[in-house]
């Protein structure tokens, strides 16, 4: 049965073992025609959805139109595209943005609904709630088992290591190097306070393989370790890591964001009790061992 990955040379579609992926060059997903056209040439089965526009709070604050309307546009194509040609398993990924900011922690799949989300970051957010609207939608009237699938904060091999756009870790890692090379303090948004759940990229793209063949369930399931780790600590690896002997500079006039977002793995623990994740500490040593090997190729 053949397997299609959008976002297939990205941070998670990379590591994905399956099928047959496709990346930004192969055509525009956020093109319905483009999509259309994909589709009907590869006559997938199976689809894995990685593909989107993603990235860390400097990115989702200054882009806000265009993380809307390009993650928007690329689910909206990709679900309808696989319905048209006959897919039969679908798995998306939403993002852990899509919880409420006012809301009683732990995050569980029944929250995704319940409130507005963080300001920081709220037209990626909808964005990525209305995949799990349409795959809903799509479960009740056309009987079809896509499902969505929320990752914590994924780091790891193939990221988007831009300063501006890029997720935390990969841009943490971007500047460390620049501040390294260039004689610089390494200056870091915030207080270094906020928790976060990191959670490696081999380890989603096993456990996306997984849900494609194995989770049916109407509601989304969380992908996460549950471990939060403080922002200062994984600053303190990369260091370490990086082997920086310069200044670290907290600029605390910069927003932390969501100060801790604590989840529940209840449901995966439920279908998966034994599953041992890659530890932040060698998930990162590999990461930063990848982009010293692949600088002047990665994305930055």
């Amino acid at each position: 049965m053949s397997t299609l990955v959008t976002g297939g040379t990205g941070l998670v579609g990379s590591s994905i073992s399956q099928g047959v992926k496709l990346s930004s060059g192969d055509g525009d997903l956020r093109d319905w025609n483009q999509t259309l056209e994909l589709f009907d040439y590869h006559k997938p089965k199976k689809v894995i959805h990685c593909a989107g526009k993603v990235g860390g709070l400097g990115g989702n604050m200054n882009y806000k139109g265009e993380f809307y309307y390009d993650n928007i546009m690329m689910n909206t194509n990709v679900i309808e595209a696989s319905r048209q040609v006959g897919v039969e398993r679908l798995v998306c990924f939403l993002s852990t943005c899509v919880f409420p900011d006012d809301v009683e922690f732990p995050l569980t799949e029944k929250k995704v609904h319940l409130g507005e989300p963080h300001f920081s970051n709220y037209p990626y957010a909808y964005a990525k709630r209305m995949a799990d609207v349409q795959i809903r939608a799509y479960r009740e009237q056309y009987g079809i088992e896509y499902v969505t699938v929320i990752p914590t904060n994924i780091y790891g091999p193939h990221d988007n290591f831009n300063i501006e756009t890029g997720h935390v870790l990969p841009s943490l890692i971007h500047k460390c190097y620049l501040a390294d090379k260039n004689n610089t303090d390494f200056v870091i948004w915030g207080t270094g306070k906020p928790l976060r759940e990191f959670i490696f990229s081999k380890d989603i793209a096993k456990l996306s393989e997984w849900a494609l063949d194995n989770y049916t369930e109407d509601e989304p399931i969380i992908f996460s370790t549950s471990d939060a780790v403080p922002i200062k600590d994984v600053v303190d690896l990369i260091v370490e890591y990086m082997n920086f002997k310069g200044n670290v500079v907290w600029d605390k006039d910069k927003p932390d964001g969501q100060y801790r977002k604590p989840s529940s793995i209840e449901k995966l623990k439920s279908y998966l009790p034994d599953y041992e994740f890659t530890s932040v500490e060698d998930g990162l040593k590999e990461t930063v061992e990848w982009f010293y090997e692949n600088y002047e190729v990665l994305r930055k």
